[in-house]
């Protein structure tokens, strides 16, 4: 099937696309936006490729599936629309960005900002059904995803990875911590942020990082 993606992605991911698993996934998500709502619109299912070229990925935050309200997925993990309402867990992202770097929280919850520095913002599962957290997963999103981060860890050096909470940590296993910096904690929503999110000071160690290996670190404003 045609998937219209970042030409760097795409040259790296075509063979997924021919597999039973990816045309199965493809038949059932093109059945769930005809019949019910489904999030992101499906112009941006793959922005966070599109936004964050191959070649550029310097930073990658793993997410789990879209949100499932109204006017707030847009294709890049924790980033709502403007005019949208903050999420729990991107106010507690903001907020450990202002501890950490003393950046004051943006007006925007966009995180298109991040995207075109570097940042890949990828959910595991790219879709999800309105209102039904979930409702997407084991349908083969997450196997795409996998190879993806694969093609990242295998092909570049010196990324840096954010893995919060356990989901996230099981899907960044495979990871080579000789090659890359993976920064792992506790999950940024109200349940778990106080265990451990807050005072992480990744965001800081992650520009640590990229400064150490004369790649330019990332304005997380």
């Amino acid at each position: 099937m045609e998937v219209k993606m970042e030409s760097g992605w795409k040259s790296r991911l075509k063979e997924e696309f021919e597999k039973d698993y990816f045309i199965r996934l493809t038949d059932f998500v093109r059945e769930e936006y005809k019949r019910t709502t489904v999030y992101p619109p499906g112009s941006l299912i793959f922005n966070a490729f599109n936004l964050c070229p191959f070649d550029r990925v310097k930073a990658v935050i793993i997410g789990q599936d879209p949100y499932h309200g109204p006017g707030q997925a847009h294709g890049l993990c924790f980033s709502v629309r403007d005019g949208t309402e903050f999420p729990p867990s991107l106010i507690n992202i903001f907020r450990e960005i202002e501890d950490d770097l003393g950046i004051a929280r943006p007006k925007s919850g966009d995180l298109t900002r991040w995207a075109e520095q570097g940042v890949l913002l990828l959910n595991a599962t790219l879709t999800v059904r309105a209102h039904l957290a979930g409702s997407h997963q084991k349908k083969g999103w997450e196997e795409f995803t996998d190879c993806a981060i694969s093609k990242l860890n295998s092909e570049k050096e010196h990324l840096v990875f954010f893995l919060w909470g356990a989901y996230a940590q099981k899907k960044g296993e495979s990871i080579d911590r000789s090659r890359h910096l993976v920064l792992e904690s506790v999950h940024p929503s109200p349940l778990s942020a106080s265990r451990g999110f807050f005072g992480n000071r990744h965001f800081s160690r992650c520009n640590d990082y990229l400064e150490q290996n004369g790649i330019e670190p990332v304005n997380w404003q």
